[in-house]
Parts: structure tokens; C-alpha cells; sequence
């Protein structure tokens, strides 16, 4: 379908609109769990609203490990009801709703001297299961196919810089990947808006109850009062901003940036066990562009929350040195070329690891009428929206069914494949953007992977109003330090040509 352009001069007339208007439902957060509230309201005909304190996706929708989980985790936990919604989430995304986005991931656990042959039989019975979940969540064979062990030959194939001292094999099974989580965000926010939905950016909401908000325009510092019949909290680990009576324990993810090269080009991904730990592994995870994404912590993070958690040395040193033990030739700190970090708004508990805490959703309403959504995590985000609209309306939800913006149509020939791997249907139009300078089809800087039309769309189609909207999140340049300064003049000019 073709999408609706998000630009500066739509976010001027909504927010005009917005403060002599009453809508029916007012979200609060541009995240994908908020974006996803937005939508699923717009497509059952309420009227709706967002807005975002900064840009769409600027917190933890970003900062995943780009994995569209079918809940093998939780099997391990024996949470069954959340591993199943989980692959019935993973099989809606990969086929209906973003099928452009996702794809399926090889995963390999090699069997090495750190995993013993009772170890290597729990994590088949583990794969075994979680594909009887994608059974049970009608995802074919076609798209996810049936794990299997596979010979030590394959395995160095599929990762070439395992260990081989004591290499007997591997287990292989299959997951969904995301080419870009903050791509899914604009993606359900242009979506969000087809459906008459106002999208808001640069919006800060400085109080909120059940009947409106006061929020304050960022960018130029004026107030104003969004009346609705119904506002909704989406501010994840920051819910207790607006809902100070809400109950969460925030967690900190941390991932390292490496090159492709350094681990010889994998195929798939790799996963190693955390020494003295059950069910708790680091995975690297092979990305276009020749980067790996190494990941993951997860530690309690205490204290006001920072607006862009940072990776601590200490926790870098934890992923490499773990990664390494599968490793036939350890890493080292120069291996880094980037770190991100997120935190996850997980639910509140009276004690554990927060490794070990639900990764369950709540949606609760407060003594003023303010509806907050609490927990989740970015697989089951299309659930969590249909369960927050279910108390707003009768009226039967509709995203089972309904594809993003760039998920279904053809792609003119001679569109360049890294167009088509992260717009899908829209490609053309994309690449259409070079018409009158062909270069906008060239990279931005030497030895960058992003093409010149990918900044212009972001303007001209996203809602980017800053350099570094377009760096951080609709090409996430910033993921490796070296592409985000080389490309920033590039970024520039890209605003002082289409604004």
C-alpha cells in the first residue's frame, strides 16, 4: 500500500488540529508499543492521536537485539501461554504485517567443550519444542524451518570463527529478524496515519489523566491542551513519569557493534552459553552491511532513568570475553566499533534476577482514568495495542490482518537491493527521489552502506526533523561510530534541501 508522508509541515497542521479538537483516544509515546496503539485505534475507526516527547523510536524500540522471538526462552521458564503468544506474534510479523522487515535467522549453538553431551540434549529438546510452538502457531515450514543437529563441517561453514578445538557439531533452529526495529516503528506510525491518525513528534506530554493532556511543543515551546475521550500512557520504562503509582523494575540491555569480518562473514548466528548460569546465553548476531550486533546483558538499573543508557566498559568486557569462549580466535576491545544500550519497562517482582523476571504486559488503569500499558517486549507489541484498544471499544481489532506500509505490492526492476531489503513495496518511490540527481543513489560517505535517497526519504516521507533522527534512527548510521560521523555533512544537507 502506498503510506501517507510524515514532514514538518503535516506535524505543524495536526498539532494545530489537535488543540481545538476532542479525539477518542490520545496515545502518549512513539515507540512500537505506542505506535502500535495508534494504529490499531485508527483501523477501528476511532479517532487518534500520538505524541512523542522526542522522535519515533528514540527509546527501547531501537535498542533490541532486532530478534522476533517464538519464545523458546520462555518454554525454559515454563511460561507456555507467553511462549505461544509469542510465535503466534512472530508468525503474524512475518507474515501479514511486516513480512518486508522480518525474516527467518539460522541460530547455531555449536557443540564445543562448553556444552557437554546432556547440554547439547536439553537445547534439542528446547529447539524441538519451540517448534512445536510454530506448529501451533501455524507459521510454515517455508519460513521457519524444522531444527535439525548438523555436522561440525556445517557449522564452521554457517559460523566461521567457532572454536574447533573439541567442535563435535551444532544445533540448528530458526527465528525471525529484524532488518531494522526503528524501521517497524515508522512503519506503524505511517500506517498508523493512512488510518487518519495524528502523529506527533517533538511533543512533550508534561501531565495527563483520562480526559486529555497538556503537552508542550519542542520544538517551538508553546503549550497546549489535547482533549480525549481516552489517553493511553505508552512511555514504557518511563510510565511512572505520567502514572506515578505504576510498579516496574527497569533492566539494562547492552549490545556491542562488531565487524563481519572479524567472526569471517557468518551465516547464521551463534549462541554460547553464560558460564554458571541456566538459560542464559550471549548471541552474535549477523546483520546486513557486514556488522554483527553481540549481545545481550541484562542487569537491574537503578536510580532516575538516563533518556540514552550507555554501555559500561565492564559490561562490553562480559559480552566479548563470553563470546569468546566459542571462539577460535578470541576478541579483544579493538574489535568494537560501536555499543548500544536499552532499557526494558520489565514488570515489577518481589525479588530475582531481572533475567529471570515476566516478560508479560499489563494494562491498568489509574485512580484519574489514565490508561498506562506496563511490561511486554517488541514480538508481542501488535497484542499489547489490541489488548489496551479492547478497553477503549467493542469493535473488533483488525492488525491480525493488516499489513504495514511497504509490505505487500511489486518493486520496479533495477531498484537496488538494499532499497528493496529495508522499504519493501516502496522502493520505487525511494529510488524515484534520484530521478533529477542520480548521485542520491550512491552512498553518503565512503565505505558507508546507506544511499543517498534513504536520507532524503526520511525527510521527505518519515518525519525527520534533525540530523540526528535521520543518523539514529531511520538509517541507524550510529550503530558504528565511524559510519555516524562520516555521514553526518551528508545528514545536513539532506534536511537543508528538502525542509
Amino acid at each position: 500500500m502506498a503510506g501517507p508522508r510524515l514532514t514538518a509541515e503535516r506535524r505543524s497542521q495536526d498539532l494545530d488540529e489537535l488543540s481545538s479538537t476532542e479525539v477518542d483516544v490520545l496515545v502518549i509515546g512513539g515507540g512500537v508499543t505506542g505506535c502500535g496503539i495508534a494504529l490499531d485505534a485508527a483501523s477501528r475507526g476511532l479517532t487518534a492521536a500520538l505524541v512523542e516527547k522526542s522522535d519515533l523510536a528514540h527509546g527501547t524500540s531501537r535498542w533490541s537485539s532486532k530478534l522476533v522471538h517464538g519464545g523458546l526462552r520462555y518454554l525454559a521458564t515454563g511460561d507456555v501461554g507467553l511462549a505461544l503468544e509469542s510465535a503466534r506474534e512472530r508468525g503474524v510479523l512475518m507474515s501479514t504485517t511486516a513480512p518486508h522487515l522480518v525474516r527467518p535467522l539460522p541460530m547455531v549453538v555449536p557443540l564445543g567443550d562448553d556444552v557437554d553431551g546432556r547440554g547439547g540434549l536439553m537445547f534439542d529438546a528446547g529447539h524441538r519444542a519451540g517448534d512445536v510452538l510454530r506448529r501451533v502457531a501455524r507459521t510454515s515450514r517455508d519460513t521457519l524451518p524444522t531444527p535439525r543437529r548438523i555436522s561440525r563441517a556445517e557449522t564452521m561453514r554457517l559460523v566461521p570463527g567457532v572454536r574447533r578445538d573439541g567442535l563435535r557439531g551444532g544445533l540448528l533452529n530458526w527465528d525471525g529478524q529484524l532488518e531494522d526495529d526503528a524501521r517497524l516503528v515508522v512503519g506503524l506510525a505511517r500506517t498508523a496515519a493512512s488510518y487518519g491518525a495524528r502523529v506527533v513528534t517533538y511533543a512533550a506530554a508534561l501531565q495527563a489523566d483520562g480526559s486529555g493532556a497538556t503537552v508542550r511543543d519542542e520544538r517551538t515551546g508553546a503549550t497546549l491542551r489535547i482533549r480525549a475521550k481516552a489517553v493511553v500512557n505508552a512511555t514504557g520504562a518511563w510510565a511512572d513519569t505520567l502514572a506515578p503509582e505504576t510498579r516496574l523494575r527497569p533492566s539494562k540491555g547492552v549490545h556491542v557493534v562488531l565487524s563481519a569480518a572479524r567472526l569471517g562473514h557468518p551465516a547464521a548466528a551463534m549462541t554460547v552459553p553464560v558460564p554458571g548460569h541456566a538459560n542464559r546465553y550471549v548471541f552474535a548476531l549477523p546483520h546486513p552491511d557486514g556488522i554483527v550486533h553481540l549481545g545481550l546483558t541484562d542487569d537491574p538499573l537503578d536510580g532516575p532513568l538516563p533518556d540514552v543508557p550507555r554501555a559500561e566498559e565492564s559490561e562490553i568486557a562480559f559480552l566479548l570475553d563470553t563470546l569468546s569462549r566459542g571462539l577460535h580466535v578470541p576478541l579483544s576491545r579493538s574489535d568494537v566499533i560501536g555499543t548500544f544500550a536499552g532499557v526494558r519497562p520489565l514488570l515489577a517482582a518481589e525479588e530475582g534476577r531481572t533475567a529471570d523476571l515476566s516478560r508479560r504486559h499489563a494494562v491498568v488503569q489509574g485512580d484519574d482514568g489514565l490508561w498506562t500499558v506496563l511490561g511486554g517486549k517488541l514480538t508481542t507489541y501488535r497484542k499489547m495495542a489490541e489488548d489496551a484498544v479492547d478497553h477503549l471499544t467493542a469493535t473488533p481489532c483488525r492488525t491480525r490482518e493488516l499489513p504495514l506500509v511497504g509490505a505487500v505490492g511489486p518493486v520496479p526492476a533495477g531498484v537496488p537491493d538494499r532499497l528493496v531489503r529495508r522499504y519493501g513495496a516502496e522502493a520505487g518511490q525511494v529510488a524515484a527521489l534520484a530521478v533529477h540527481d542520480p548521485r542520491l543513489l550512491e552512498p553518503v560517505a565512503p565505505g558507508v552502506p546507506v544511499l543517498g535517497v534513504e536520507l532524503a526519504w526520511g525527510v521527505h516521507a518519515e518525519g525527520a526533523l534533525t540530523v540526528e533522527d535521520l543518523l539514529e534512527r531511520r538509517t541507524r548510521l550510529s550503530l558504528v561510530d565511524a559510519w555516524h560521523e562520516a555521514a553526518r555533512a551528508a545528514a545536513e544537507a539532506a534536511l537543508g534541501a528538502t525542509v
